[in-house]
């Protein structure tokens, strides 16, 4: 019999806000499964980026790559860049998955861009941590337009589309993950269905230590003030106005 979803539960976002961490938690659960890595046709066994990178591929690569073994297994694609995507896609998207669980965790939109800026400094930079500085230069400007910081921190107009398909998608606060990390996860469980109950000592074991395990941490690098600035000036109207619609309060810098 044919499976109703391609993928069973989506994470579209966003970018350094712990979708990696979220991902290796719902991993753990038995009932769960991850795509074999095709890097670097997929980003590892965690981003299938069918509907950005790969569409050229065809829905059935798509379907072919997301099946599990198993009949009861629920399938995952936790791609960042899917909070990107045009109308189009999205349509395409719900019509492939209609009834995915779908998850947007939000971070503080200065947060996140001073931890995509960091990432982006990492893959140009091969010096030591401590001479890498992101200073406000033609650099910075040059690699905050590469790393689309004002598309991802578009957090209401992404929703707005989203929910147009999936009116039922989940918005999450990243700080959560910080504050109560067990309870995020077991209330992302409890959405999608998965039970605490099904995980033997093992996965109990690993439970524990993943909890706690930075996935994908980016280098502390310097960031000058004057950075901080630019970056709260163009990011508070989105910042003020996802607080707004989401009902949310983003505290992580203060």
């Amino acid at each position: 019999m044919a499976r109703e979803n391609v993928a069973d539960i989506l994470c579209v976002g966003t970018q350094k806000a712990g979708t990696s961490w979220l991902h290796t938690m719902c991993n753990i659960h038995p009932k769960t499964y991850s795509f074999p890595n095709r890097r670097p046709i997929t980003s590892t066994n965690k981003e299938a980026h069918f509907f950005d990178w790969n569409p050229y591929k065809g829905v059935d690569w798509y379907r072919e790559l997301l099946t599990p073994g198993g009949p009861d297994k629920l399938s995952m694609d936790f791609t960042p860049e899917y909070s990107l995507l045009t109308r189009g896609h999205i349509k395409l998207c719900r019509s492939l998955s209609p009834s995915a669980k779908v998850f947007y965790i939000l971070r503080d939109p200065v947060a996140r861009a001073v931890s995509a800026l960091r990432m982006h400094y990492l893959w140009q930079e091969s010096a030591e941590d401590s001479v890498v500085e992101i200073l406000f230069d033609d650099k910075f400007l040059k690699i905050f337009q590469e790393a689309r910081i004002m598309n991802f921190s578009g957090y209401v107009a992404a929703a707005s589309l989203w929910r147009e398909f999936y009116p039922n998608m989940h918005i999450l606060n990243y700080e959560d993950t910080l504050s109560d990390p067990k309870k995020f996860i077991l209330d992302v469980w409890g959405k999608i269905g998965l039970e605490w109950a099904e995980l033997d000592d093992e996965k109990e074991d690993l439970f524990g230590k993943k909890l706690v395990t930075k996935v994908w941490e980016t280098k502390k690098y310097f960031v000058a003030p004057q950075v901080y600035d630019y970056l709260n000036t163009v990011l508070r109207p989105h910042k003020e106005y996802s607080e707004r619609e989401f009902g949310l309060k983003f505290a992580e810098l203060g």
